[in-house]
């Protein structure tokens, strides 16, 4: 009997700070660790599977960026292609920052993503980027952040 309140007394917590993280990552709030980029945030939910597209383009810039307030800053590129120069949009800097496969300015790439529009304008949330020496792998097909898995196991 003892042992089973032992066990209660150690799961009850966990359980208590599980919801209390699944909560703050619902509500897209910064806490240690996160920024704000949980699968659940309001602008991680703004991927739409229905939308993705694959554009080819030279990297013209790459920028830092809060994409909301309360989120740490993320990486996007400025994507110049046939038709159109768009912001494509990565993730937060701290995944895309510990990559192997490295996006400067200059290479050409092949993006595909999720076209959404983004305070007016028209942007890329990134699945992957293709360049000549490998590929940035950020979100699955349905649209699920690698980081969000990858943190895990940090």
């Amino acid at each position: 009997m003892k042992k089973n309140i032992r066990v209660l007394m150690i799961l009850i917590p966990v359980f208590v700070f599980s919801f209390c993280l699944d909560s703050f990552a619902q509500r897209g709030m910064r806490w240690k660790g996160s920024g704000g980029w949980g699968m659940r945030s309001q602008y991680c939910r703004m991927f739409n599977p229905n939308t993705v597209e694959t554009i080819k383009g030279v990297v013209t810039g790459i920028e830092k960026f809060y994409p909301m307030r309360g989120m740490s800053y993320g990486v996007h590129l400025i994507v110049k292609t046939e038709k159109e120069t768009i912001s494509v949009h990565l993730g937060p800097a701290w995944f895309v920052e510990n990559q192997d496969v490295k996006i400067g300015t200059g290479d050409k790439v092949e993006v595909k993503g999720s076209r959404i529009i983004f305070k007016g304008k028209p942007t890329i949330i990134a699945m992957e980027v293709k360049k000549e020496d490998g590929i940035l792998k950020l979100r699955d097909e349905r649209g699920v952040p690698l980081w969000a898995a990858w943190r895990r196991y940090q």
